[in-house]
């Protein structure tokens, strides 16, 4: 059991260091050695985990997703808000998700890569949620959730590529609320208008109630 939590331990290491280095260097830059560097760890533990940079890769970009996890809410509609606002947070500190944002825009990736697997894997998250908001009467009749989840994806991700050019993500929970304020009087009935919360600190605030994935 004790070298089973080590080799958990040290997979979520190597990991979490490139994650690092891919943010910092991008796919074509990024070695071997420099994530051996990073992770403080032999090259026979690195490829007893990933037995190559483009698994190594894959595997960080499998990791993104569940740092969206937030609470449940009643409103879907403010579940939804809370992902985008939690995602931002975390990629002001989180090594192994803002190297997997890298590499999901990376177009340097090899085939064997999937970059394009966060997109779709949030798309059908989002989708899942925005659908049971429908059910339950938040959006209005002419919004079509697979539509409007796709637009969010995309400017989420176009948003925050900015906002890493400009501050290094130092405004991309403004940047966020700004997106919001826009979409949400296009798609959310107007009685809910009021009650919806996407102002700039709404991922500070739901973080302290969010376990670290």
């Amino acid at each position: 059991m004790a070298q089973q939590e080590r080799a958990i331990r040290t997979r979520r290491a190597i990991l979490e260091a490139a994650g690092a280095v891919f943010d910092e260097h991008g796919y074509a830059s990024t070695t071997i050695s420099m994530v051996l560097e990073r992770a403080d760890v032999t090259k026979g533990a690195l490829y007893f985990h990933f037995s190559s940079k483009e698994s190594l890769a894959q595997a960080v970009l499998d990791e993104q997703v569940p740092f969206g996890a937030v609470p449940e809410q009643p409103c879907k509609l403010q579940e939804i808000i809370d992902m985008t606002f939690v995602v931002a947070q975390r990629l002001l500190t989180d090594s192994l998700l803002r190297g997997s944002v890298r590499l999901t825009v990376d177009q340097a990736t090899p085939p064997g890569v999937d970059h394009s697997g966060p997109f779709r894997q949030w798309a059908e998250r989002l989708t899942v949620l925005m659908e049971q908001a429908r059910g339950q009467g938040e959006l209005l009749p002419t919004v079509q959730p697979r539509d409007t989840v796709e637009l969010l994806v995309g400017g989420f991700a176009g948003i925050q590529l900015m906002s890493r050019a400009l501050t290094d993500r130092t405004d991309l929970a403004h940047r966020i609320s700004v997106l919001w304020s826009h979409i949400l009087p296009s798609i959310a009935v107007p009685g809910l208008l009021l009650g919806l919360d996407s102002r700039a600190d709404r991922g500070l605030r739901v973080l302290s109630a969010v376990p670290v994935p």
